[in-house]
């Protein structure tokens, strides 16, 4: 399997100016590319699958001290994202319930925003990683009509294959409209590419024209 080169320029150019990971320069350039911005002052977010807390980082200085960010991930954000508004919990988004501690760590019923940079542990085996991604989304398309308000919007990342493109095809008929984003910021020879969803209508996606 091929290796990237994990301390690329942005790598380090993260390094340098503090922050959690390069991660935090994807989510910058989506919030220049998008239509009314992704992000503003006052709102409440999501962020699934959230270390090692670069998403965290620029989302709570976005939407700031009147807005807030509940990130959710397996993995402890440590050390602590030292801002107010901002709050990681530990936990899996198969798990029980967890839709209900997100909503109690945020105080509201819905997100304004939901976002994900989540990826599965790859195992270098295309079936397995596949069909690891293929669950992932799954897991994330289901929690959206908990999680997420009406009219709200989606910052998803999505891992080309036929599977992963299935589910990021459902997802879509939730929203009243949607592009695919290949970022700059991303690492040459990345397969990733990153969904921007607007305007949620929730409800059963095979039932929305």
């Amino acid at each position: 399997m091929a290796r990237y080169r994990r301390k690329d320029h942005l790598h380090q150019r993260a390094k340098k100016e503090g922050l959690r990971s390069r991660a935090a320069y994807k989510l910058e350039e989506v919030q220049e590319l998008a239509t009314g911005r992704l992000l503003s002052k006052g709102q409440r977010v999501f962020d699934l699958g959230c270390w090692p807390g670069g998403w965290l980082e620029v989302a709570g200085k976005r939407v700031g001290p009147t807005g807030r960010v509940v990130g959710i991930d397996r993995a402890k954000i440590d050390p602590e994202i030292p801002l107010a508004n901002v709050v990681a919990l530990v936990g899996d988004l198969e798990d029980a319930g967890v839709a209900a501690r997100l909503r109690e760590s945020l105080g509201a019923d819905r997100a304004d925003v939901v976002l994900s940079d989540a990826a599965p542990k790859l195992t270098g085996v295309r079936e397995t990683d596949r069909a690891r991604e293929e669950r992932l989304l799954e897991a994330i398309e289901a929690l959206l009509p908990e999680l997420l308000a009406p009219g709200g919007s989606l910052l998803l990342k999505v891992l080309e294959g036929p599977e992963a493109r299935r589910v990021d095809q459902r997802i879509r008929k939730r929203f009243a409209r949607a592009k695919t984003l290949k970022l700059r910021s991303t690492r040459k020879g990345s397969s990733e590419i990153y969904l921007l969803a607007r305007g949620y209508r929730g409800g059963d996606p095979d039932a929305i024209g």
